[in-house]
């Protein structure tokens, strides 16, 4: 079993940036994979961002060139840093953690982006 605690997100002004942490306890040596998620009101969850344990990322076309996912293993850290933050971009976000055995979610934290 794996814990999630995302940390980072608040209130920016567009083109501002943002950077949101997610830090893992318990089972980490079993993470497959992490990643970012997101929903806005009214809308479905999307994936925003995962990388692999191998390293290997991917990310949604609406954010390639403006975030970028990274880990700090030695801390059990999943980070997302934002830049260049639009109004679209205002959800809660989440933090998930892949496991052999099945995810495993954050509490999400809120970004608000405004114009």
């Amino acid at each position: 079993q794996v814990q999630l605690v995302e940390s980072g997100g608040g209130l920016v002004q567009a083109g501002g940036s943002l950077r949101l942490s997610c830090a893992a306890s318990g089972s980490t040596s079993s993470i497959n994979a992490s990643g970012w998620y997101r929903q806005a009101p009214g809308k479905q969850r999307e994936l925003v961002a995962r990388i692999s344990s191998g390293g290997i990322t991917i990310y949604a076309d609406s954010v390639k060139g403006r975030f970028t996912i990274s880990r700090d293993n030695a801390k059990n850290t999943v980070y997302l840093q934002m830049n260049s933050l639009k109004p679209e971009d205002t959800a809660v976000y989440y933090c998930k953690a892949v496991l052999p055995v099945g995810g495993y979610w954050g509490q999400g934290t809120q970004v608000t982006v405004s114009s």
